[in-house]
């Protein structure tokens, strides 16, 4: 194998990185989009470009990305969304109520849905053998984490929903069997970005520091 000439590779200027880093920095799940707007072809595109761009296991690339475009799909979705909420309340005790005054999606007012999807297993074995399930989710995370990014810096809100049961929504969009959607994405504009995740503003939970989850190979925090 041949590598490219140094001449070749992409160098980026210190403003460059340092855009990157606030794209990152800036990234919020959003919940509250603007009804009633669209995102261009042009804008998808891009998006769609930046998502395949992702990493994956064994070059597999299980991502599959399922476009919503009905309202009556929409409205379904977003029924299961709620039947799974009602029941993440009952499971939350005494923080149920609490809970339930929590906005979690935007699946009737954002500009877009759509449903990342891992599929079906095609057998690789590279980089997967011992955890072959585990690697495809962690493939199709990464896209919709370059899906995320290109969607911010786009300036475009992005949410995702986790509350649904797996089974019934593959059910709902008749899924090839071996398939399993693990995400709902609201897309679309925002009147403004959280200034922090909306469940640090909500009081729900706080980020931990960056000590807390940096361990060194003795086992002990680097705070």
């Amino acid at each position: 194998m041949s590598l490219l000439p140094a001449t070749n590779v992409p160098h980026f200027s210190t403003e460059e990185r340092d855009t990157l880093y606030r794209i990152i920095a800036a990234r919020r799940d959003m919940r509250h989009f603007i009804p009633n707007t669209r995102i261009d072809d042009a804008t998808i595109e891009r998006l769609l470009q930046a998502a395949h761009q992702a990493p994956s296991v064994g070059l597999m690339q299980p991502w599959r990305f399922i476009r919503i475009a009905k309202t009556q799909q929409r409205e379904h979705i977003a029924q299961l969304v709620m039947a799974e909420r009602e029941a993440t309340a009952q499971a939350l005790g005494n923080r149920g109520d609490d809970f339930l005054r929590l906005k979690v999606e935007g699946i009737r007012d954002c500009a877009e849905v759509w449903v990342a999807v891992v599929a079906p297993d095609d057998g690789t074995i590279f980089g997967r053998r011992t955890m072959p399930a585990e690697m495809a989710l962690c493939s199709v995370a990464c896209a919709i984490q370059n899906l995320w990014l290109a969607t911010r810096a786009e300036n475009l809100g992005m949410g995702w929903v986790s509350m649904f049961g797996p089974a019934a929504l593959a059910a709902l969009l008749a899924l090839p069997a071996g398939s399993k959607p693990i995400a709902i994405l609201c897309l679309g504009q925002v009147e403004a970005f959280y200034p922090v995740p909306m469940l640090e503003l909500d009081g729900w939970r706080q980020r931990v520091s960056l000590e807390t989850a940096w361990i060194d190979d003795g086992g002990k925090s680097n705070g």
